[in-house]
């Protein structure tokens, strides 16, 4: 058996504990991507906009802060940091003009690369009858209009998911909750996570969906798959490798 059945095998084990009365099993009609470290190699500009933003206001925020805490809305990020080094819980407001000066530090780099063979990946997602998505969150909106542009033929705004969908970002749930209702009100087994980050992780494990992390920062294995995800692979070429695996595993 591969790991891959096996991984379904575990998963399908799990939802009929979860759900006793429905008896459901792994059919996904939907993949939702994270999108940095996932679909752009854009996380280590992210660190270094992270950095060098929150220590304009006193605040040491490391390279290693920044891939920790990744997936979470950028704003509720500056107001745990603000919280955990000075004390104080400052304003939603205020944490989104803090926010922007991250994100105008950002901007000025130059444009993160697409990963090797997410469009190739996609297209094999529309193949077989399913859907792109892209849950995020990002509030950042250059970079969600750059989703449209690159992904345009797969991809459309109503299968978007971002900081101004949900009240409750990821470690939470309700992010992968909005995406699976976006993509036609399906059930958690109907969608595939694909997460780079130990809170985005945590998050498509908590919906109770099939959730494949892909390492592709610097954080050591153990951070993604102590979040419970079922598969784990070091690049998303190595996810489109095993693509046909996954498919035949459907209901």
């Amino acid at each position: 058996m591969s790991i891959i059945q096996q991984a379904a095998n575990d998963y399908n084990a799990r939802l009929r504990e979860l759900y006793p009365d429905v008896q459901p099993t792994f059919n996904p009609k939907a993949v939702l991507f994270d999108m940095d470290g996932v679909l752009y190699d854009s996380m280590p500009h992210h660190a270094i906009a992270w950095t060098q933003s929150m220590a304009q206001f006193g605040i040491n925020m490391s390279k290693h802060d920044a891939y920790a805490t990744e997936g979470a809305r950028g704003f509720d990020t500056v107001r745990d940091m603000v919280k955990r080094q000075k004390g104080i819980t400052i304003s939603e407001e205020r944490a989104k003009e803090i926010y922007q000066v991250k994100a105008q530090i950002f901007h000025q780099m130059p444009e993160a690369p697409i990963f090797d063979g997410v469009k190739e990946l996609m297209r094999q997602i529309v193949a077989c009858g399913m859907t792109v998505n892209v849950v995020t969150g990002s509030a950042q909106k250059p970079l969600i209009n750059r989703l449209l542009t690159d992904f345009g033929d797969v991809l459309t705004p109503e299968h978007i998911t971002t900081a101004y969908d949900v009240k409750r970002g990821k470690p939470n749930p309700d992010p992968y909750l909005t995406g699976l209702r976006k993509a036609g009100d399906l059930k958690p087994w109907e969608g595939i996570v694909v997460e780079n980050a130990p809170l985005g992780v945590k998050a498509g494990v908590a919906a109770n969906i099939f959730t494949v992390a892909i390492n592709s920062g610097p954080l050591p294995d153990s951070a993604l798959s102590s979040q419970g995800c079922n598969l784990l692979y070091p690049a998303i070429t190595d996810l489109l490798n095993d693509w046909p695996q996954m498919v035949a595993c459907r209901a």
